[in-house]
């Protein structure tokens, strides 16, 4: 069977993983930061109180998916992924609500761990477990929800609030979830069981070598080939949500419009969309891990032009290296953990990794704003942190023979 036809048939496994991305928009920051300006006023409280909670849910967040993450190696995956967008869609009601401090912690806290964290954890982890020769492939087609969530819910968001209260695009988003998304995830997870798309490996040879070369999260955590990659892994969300969170006091920075900045948000898309399927084909054809080198490499470019030029052609250039390596990531991380340690306990392994990354996020807009209210400005940020991404590529190239040696997970304890 030819790749064309094999995805093909895969077809609802596909929409499956990308129904799952493009509704974890709704719990991703660049979404929630479109309503900061109206909940900080209606809610009467400063940049920095909501800062701090926004960071507090998302770190709570992190720590309840390292629990809730494993139960993607034990339930059904399209089950999961359906309860995930009920909480969502729940989690949102409750925003459009939020009339108090500790509402507004439930429903961010929500929002953060059913769209951030599980869905995007549970469509990654079935594109890796679900397909297995053309895992590249697969992850790339279903990881565009991130890109058209991106493309598409600003605009429609900042046209809704032409027309409603943010309230009530909030009781929207929650509807369209689950009138829209939820039938569409059920009908698509009912195609996969049927035409048993989410057993891919049929040879029972295969499976029992699959089992035994699998590491449990136990055995990852004793590998020090995982904390080598983390520095370089957890680089781009920190970096990214970092610049998105302060993007405000960047533009008066370099003395840039915000509306001009935005305007340039699609070719962010349209390069994360173009990098995500090359990436893909690559993943299928040389292996994730040797990707790992590369795909930092337009982010720490993109970091250098914001931190020593002022002209604003600064800023399409740079989203469109940042896209780069944010489609690159989706598909080369979605793939290098099943590469590495199977994919028996891959909704375990990925949860701690998920876990890890939702907390670089939360970190991100606090100490930034920290740093910049001690007299480090942005620009001086941005280079050191080009700095580092440059030193995580190098030190991913230095890994590459350690990382590509087949290696048996540790006798089990």
């Amino acid at each position: 069977m030819t790749t064309h036809s094999s995805l093909r048939r895969a077809a609802p496994a596909l929409g499956f993983g990308f129904a799952m991305a493009f509704g974890s928009s709704v719990g991703q920051t660049f979404f929630i930061s479109l309503f900061a300006g109206e909940i900080r006023n209606d809610l009467d409280i400063s940049h920095g109180h909501f800062g701090a909670l926004y960071t507090a849910a998302t770190l709570a967040s992190a720590v309840a998916l390292l629990w809730l993450g494993k139960l993607a190696d034990s339930f059904d995956l399209s089950l999961i992924g359906a309860l995930a967008l009920v909480g969502l869609s729940s989690s949102a009601m409750l925003m459009s609500g939020a009339g108090s401090f500790f509402v507004l912690c439930l429903a961010l806290f929500g929002l953060r761990l059913f769209g951030q964290g599980l869905l995007s954890h549970v469509a990654i982890t079935a594109m890796g477990r679900w397909h297995s020769t053309d895992r590249g492939k697969a992850l790339s087609v279903a990881t565009l929800g991130y890109p058209a969530g991106e493309a598409i819910l600003p605009f429609l968001v900042a046209f809704s609030l032409t027309l409603l209260t943010w309230r009530e695009v909030w009781i929207g988003a929650s509807a369209g979830m689950i009138v829209i998304v939820l039938p569409m995830l059920l009908w698509l997870g009912h195609l996969v069981r049927v035409r048993r798309l989410d057993r891919p490996q049929n040879d029972p040879t295969e499976v029992e070598a699959q089992r035994r070369q699998s590491w449990t999260r136990a055995q990852v955590l004793r590998d020090p080939r995982f904390f080598a990659l983390l520095p370089g892994l957890l680089a781009p969300p920190f970096a990214i949500t970092g610049v998105l969170f302060h993007q405000v006091h960047l533009v008066e920075t370099k003395s840039w419009t915000l509306a001009a900045f935005a305007a340039c948000y699609p070719l962010y898309a349209i390069s994360a969309t173009a990098v995500a399927l090359g990436a893909g084909w690559m993943v299928d054809r040389v292996g994730a891990v040797s990707l790992l080198r590369f795909y930092l490499l337009p982010l720490a470019f993109g970091l250098a032009l914001l931190a020593t030029i002022d002209a604003f052609y600064a800023a399409p250039a740079f989203m469109i290296l940042m896209g780069a390596t944010a489609g690159g990531a989706t598909v080369v991380l979605g793939a290098v953990w099943a590469e590495l340690y199977g994919s028996e306990h891959l909704g375990a392994i990925r949860s701690l990794g998920v876990a890890l990354l939702v907390l670089s996020t939360a970190i991100a807009p606090g100490l930034m704003g920290l740093l910049i209210d001690t007299g480090l400005g942005l620009e001086f940020q941005f280079a050191i942190l080009s700095v580092y991404v440059f030193t995580c590529a190098i030190v991913f190239a230095a890994m590459l023979p350690s990382l590509s040696a087949e290696r048996p997970p540790p006798i089990r304890a």
